[in-house]
């Protein structure tokens, strides 16, 4: 990149840094629990007016969001956001917005409300230079990514036609580094039915639908490769109404992360064709939830690209895979380039102590618009 441009959208993006700040602030006092209807409708608003002051072309598919930068041939620069998150609305009052001009700290901040203040921070910084952009970007900033998202996978796959690379804005690895892979994430919920009957003095014609579970568990567990490629977690478990009767309903939502996508082959095949064990027992299985596994790559062109653009920054970027699972799991399972993790380091996602680094907002900011403007 050109010594002179790099250097004026350093200084741009970091005089931005008090609009970045009072923008995070007013995101992160627009609660935004997945799922919460009127809530996610008034945060929905605040950010389609912040793309719309930028030269944004808006476009809301429910609570959904895609936004067109710049005009365009349909190959594009393609970025992949959320803006809900794990905490009801209310979380403000045991969990405060703070900013003491280093940290800034509050429930969305990290996960990843900052990431979405840092591309319109980069956006208004090329604005402000009257830097054009390399080609077209679109932002996809979904509403349910907290909960799998079931919807927003679909409004995701649409944008990816035209994509030449796809970035992920949640927060990178605790150092700062990218993500250049993920693990595939699927959550099940295995349930059982069975038939009732009193346990003393009529089992024989009862069938327990929760020793039907636990041997369906037991066989779906057996199915996981013992090489480290695959997570399983019995995260909840539910049936039967009391210890004289025979269990007529059982369930258990299982969680399942895969390295590879051989182990995720096996592993669902093992479940969704799970068969009852005892007659009479009906045994059904629903996924809930599923990301497909994101494989590493043996070279990376478009980190090395990233890497270079951020060297012209005074920035050292790096990528490594990551164990969590976001909406970058699609488009890198299918091979198209892409990185994640462009939001600002911090801490904390999901957790009480979350918090974004103030100056790392000014850096990623930086890092997006340069790579704004090569042609990737």
């Amino acid at each position: 990149m050109d010594t002179d441009l790099t250097a004026a959208l350093a200084d741009a993006t970091t005089g931005l840094l008090p609009f970045g700040r009072d923008r995070l602030r007013s995101y992160a006092f627009a609660e935004s629990p997945s799922g919460d209807a009127a809530a996610l409708g008034r945060c929905a608003a605040l950010i389609e007016a912040g793309h719309r002051e930028v030269g944004g072309h808006v476009t809301r598919e429910d609570d959904h969001l895609v936004t067109v930068f710049g005009p365009g041939d349909g190959r594009h620069l393609l970025l992949v956001g959320h803006y809900d998150t794990v905490w009801p609305v209310g979380r403000l009052a045991s969990m405060p917005y703070t900013d003491d001009g280093t940290t800034i700290t509050g429930p969305g901040t990290y996960d990843m409300k900052a990431g979405l203040v840092a591309v319109e921070m980069a956006l208004r910084a090329l604005a402000a230079l009257d830097v054009p952009l390399a080609r077209q970007v679109r932002l996809v900033t979904v509403a349910d990514e907290e909960v799998g998202s079931p919807a927003g996978r679909t409004v995701i796959e649409r944008a990816l036609d035209g994509a030449v690379a796809v970035l992920g804005l949640e927060s990178p690895h605790p150092d700062g580094a990218l993500k250049t892979a993920r693990r595939g994430s699927t959550r099940i919920l295995l349930t059982v039915r069975g038939r009732e009957a009193h346990a003393a003095l009529d089992p024989g014609k009862g069938v327990s639908a929760i020793d039907e579970l636990f041997d369906q568990v037991t066989a779906a567990r057996a199915a996981v490769p013992d090489d480290g490629t695959t997570l399983f977690n019995v995260g909840r478990i539910a049936g039967g109404s009391r210890a004289n009767v025979i269990a007529g309903e059982a369930s258990a939502e299982i969680g399942l992360r895969f390295a590879s996508a051989e182990a995720e082959r096996q592993v669902l095949s093992a479940l969704t064709g799970a068969e009852p064990r005892r007659p009479g027992a009906v045994v059904e299985v629903t996924v809930l939830s599923s990301r497909p596994t994101w494989p590493e790559r043996a070279d990376d062109p478009l980190l090395d690209e990233v890497a270079r653009v951020g060297a012209a920054f005074g920035q050292r970027i790096t990528g490594r895979p990551a164990a969590g699972a976001g909406d970058t799991n699609l488009p890198g399972s299918l091979g198209l380039p892409t990185l994640d993790g462009f939001g600002p380091r911090g801490r904390g996602a999901h957790a009480a102590d979350e918090a974004v680094d103030v100056t790392s907002l000014a850096e990623r900011a930086a890092l997006l618009a340069g790579i704004m403007t090569t042609p990737v």
